[in-house]
Order: structure tokens, then sequence, then C-alpha cells
């Protein structure tokens, strides 16, 4: 039998690459391989998520600075800073939505990076903010997986048949890309499927891009036809919606007749309560909402959807850019919330800053990365100076090295690119922004009354 020398060389060159990048300090920037993890990946166990109520625990556990520590075990919060009030009409509509007001819904839309892709930290929102107030349905959904990784929590789907344009890849942008950033061309034979862990969802809609040669969108609920829509007409942007039975939770969605440029789904509940959009864009940046996104057309979008706040949660990715960071962020996150106040005026605004993100220095060692700091502090003072919310979740989390300690913890709470929380740590962050919105919301409360009373003397 002849040696297979084609195999083993390919081999021999793989391992000498990956150890040349572990070795040579002049490639260490570009290691392939984090050595620590293999064990786990050879001895690998399933765990469970950690729950909610768990995670006052855990942050019990992770910081080693004292005064960290102790805060945590005080149950203290980091406030949202809001010295404008700007989230006051956000209040209002949750006191609404607490009274039991018929047909009383707030809305959150939440845009972001490759966590939110996965519905990481944004899933632990929702979860915490429908238990406490209300499901009034999932939201909006995009219309198939842009990254084979995207997903919301609740929500299984498939689909078939799609050229998928996101807004922050494609090469020459148009500026429609819809409330998620996303556009999706397809034509005859092109599907998407969607099934729900829970039954409820009452409403269904599809929105989409108008062409002169337009086809139809053909919807159906458990294996029955819901309805059709068809997208021919001049170019603009439409939404066709679809009434369903609330016991079905498998829909699904087929295109006869022409092509279609549709945007995604939004699946909502009757019930009163609460509804949490989670946008994100793998690799996005502050420049999607500056400027991939075409300001008419996202300022329709958004006015359709009305959220009661717009989450603004880039700095990830823009911060081991540091001439982007110094030069550019500042200028498009002002930008960001200029378009979002034409849209929507006296709704909401929340600048939440991004988690630690770490890296290995010279001595192995790991770091925040030097930027993410100054990017921190340009959203905090832009924020102060627009008259908007600010969000730290950098210093919410536990500040400097946060992932360097994240990533020693037992269970591991960040991954091996020190950026990407795993399930327990995206828990953590969404648990510290809930408590945070909460508190907010109480503080409104408090606030209100006390200047309902001190009229009354």
């Amino acid at each position: 039998m002849e040696f297979p020398r084609k195999t083993f060389w390919t081999v021999a060159t793989l391992i000498a690459a990956v150890v040349a990048f572990e070795y040579l300090p002049q490639l260490k920037s570009y290691r392939l391989l984090e050595w620590a993890s293999v064990e786990q990946v050879v001895d690998f166990k399933p765990s469970r998520l950690m729950p909610l109520e768990a995670v006052a625990e855990a942050e019990l556990k992770l910081p080693k600075d004292k005064a960290v520590a102790r805060k945590a075990a005080r149950g203290m919060v980091e406030p949202l800073s809001d010295p404008a009030h700007s989230l006051a009409g956000f209040y209002e509509a949750i006191e609404k939505v607490e009274a039991g007001e018929p047909g009383a819904r707030v809305r959150l839309a939440h845009y972001g990076d490759s966590p939110t892709t996965a519905d990481l930290i944004t899933a632990d929102v929702r979860t915490l903010l429908q238990k406490r107030f209300g499901d009034a349905g999932h939201g909006f959904y995009l219309m198939a997986k842009p990254w084979a990784w995207y997903g919301h929590r609740g929500i299984d789907s498939d689909s078939s048949g799609w050229d998928i344009e996101a807004s922050n890849l494609v090469r020459n942008k148009d500026g429609y890309y819809g409330y998620g950033g996303v556009s999706f061309r397809g034509s005859p034979g092109s599907r998407a499927r969607f099934k729900l862990k829970e039954a409820g969802t009452s409403r269904i809609e599809v929105g989409y891009r108008s062409q002169p040669s337009g086809g139809s969108v053909v919807v159906e609920a458990c294996g029955e036809s819901a309805g059709s829509q068809s997208t021919a007409g001049d170019a603009g942007d439409g939404f066709a919606e679809f009434p369903v039975a609330a016991d079905c939770r498998d829909f699904t969605l087929r295109v006869e007749g022409g092509p279609v440029r549709l945007y995604g789904v939004e699946l909502l509940k009757s019930a009163p309560g609460v509804v949490y959009d989670s946008l994100g864009l793998n690799g996005a940046y502050i420049s999607v909402l500056a400027k991939f996104l075409k300001e008419e057309h996202w300022v329709e979008q958004l006015r359709h959807y009305a959220p009661d706040v717009v989450v603004i949660n880039y700095g990830t990715n823009e911060s081991v850019f540091a001439a982007f960071v110094d030069k550019v962020f500042e200028k498009e996150l002002r930008e960001a919330i200029r378009r979002i106040r034409v849209a929507l005026p006296g709704k909401g605004i929340l600048v939440m800053s991004p988690m630690d993100r770490g890296e290995r220095n010279e001595s192995g060692l790991i770091e925040t990365v030097p930027a993410l700091q100054r990017l921190v502090e340009i959203e905090q003072r832009v924020a102060a100076e627009e008259g908007v919310a600010f969000f730290n979740t950098f210093e919410a989390m536990g500040g400097n090295g946060t992932m360097a300690r994240w990533y020693s913890a037992e269970p591991r709470l960040v991954g091996a690119d020190f950026i990407h929380p795993m399930p327990g740590g995206a828990k953590i962050i969404g648990n510290l922004l809930y408590k945070a919105m909460l508190d907010g919301y109480n503080r409104h409360k408090t606030g209100k009354r006390a200047t309902e009373v001190a009229k009354t003397l």
C-alpha cells in the first residue's frame, strides 16, 4: 500500500504553522489555537445554562477586586445615567403595561454586534422583562440566517433559496436593509420556516420592499393558508399583516410568481407586555446606523415599529482600531443619535457601552485592549452632551481586566477570543442591564409620586 505522502505533508505543515504562531513573538497576535482550551474540548462535559436566580451568586465569585465584590454582595446596581430624563416616555409605557391597560405594549430595539447576533444578553433581558411585565410577543426576526450562529431563544428556523445582503458586508450598499439591517432576495421556491417554543402568537407581519415585477409572499400557519401579499408596485417599503391562531407554533413563508425582497417577520401576541427586538449583526459597528442604512428608509422603518427606546450597543469591534475610535467614532455616534431623534421624537435613546475586551500582551497575560476605555469615555461624554441615557456595561461587569477574570472563572464565562461571552457570562450582563432598567423605572415612579404628593400639600 502506497504511503499517503500528500496527506502527511499537509498535516505536518498545519502542525508547523500552529507551532510557529504560538512561539514566534512576532506572530503571537495571529495565534490559531488557545492551548488551554484543548483539554476542555477533549474532555467535554455538557453543561446547563446558568439559571437567572444564580446570576447574583455567580457575580460574587467573579471579581477579585474587593470593592467590586462588596458591591455585588450588597446587590447594588450600576445605575443608568439619564440626567435629562430621556427614558421618561419608556417608563411611562411600562407603567401602562403594568397597570394592565388594554393593548398596552412597551417595545425596545437593541442594535448591537456579534453577541446580539445570537441573542446573547438580549434574550436574558427579554426573559426578565417579560416575566416581570408580561409577554407581548417575540418581536422582529430576520427572514433567514445570515450567519450560522444567528438565532433567537424560543425560535427554531430554517430556510432555503435566499440571496442574503447584510448592510455591513455587501460592497455596493443601496441602503435598503429594513429594521434589522439585512435584506433577503428570493424567487419562486424560496422559503422560510419558523417554529416557536411557546404558543400565543396571534399576528405575523412581513416587511418587504416592493418592485415593479415583484412576486407574492404566501404565509401558512400549521399547514393552513394565512394569506398572501403581492410585492409588485412602485419602489418602496411595505408591511403585510397576517392574523394567525394563537395555538399555532409553526409558520412557513413561501415565494410565488416572481422575485421578492424581504426584511424579516414580526411575531406579536395580543396580550399587553414587553417586546424586545434583538437586532445584532455579526461584525457590526456604529457605521451601520450612521451610514450604511439609508436615512429616509431607516427613519420609516423605525417609525413603523415604533420602539419606546432604542439601544445603541456598539464598540467591541471598533476598540481594536485606535484611529477609528479617536477620529471617527464620536462623529458617527452623534449621527446615529440624530437619525433616531428624527424618526422617533420624544422616544428614549440608550447608549450602552461594550463589555470588556481582552487580548494577550507580550508576557502572555490577558489585558483590556488599550482603546476600549477611551471609547467608553467617548460614549459617556456624548450621551451626556446629547441628553440621552448611558449604561456603562464595562464598569458594571467589573471594569479593566474583567475578561481575564472571566476566562479563568469556573465555569468559564468568556470564550478563548476574550470577546464573546459564554451563556453564563451573557446572563450576567443581561441581568445587570435589567436591574439598571428596573432601578431607573422605580426611581421614575418614586419621583413621579413625590411630585404628585407635593402638589397636594
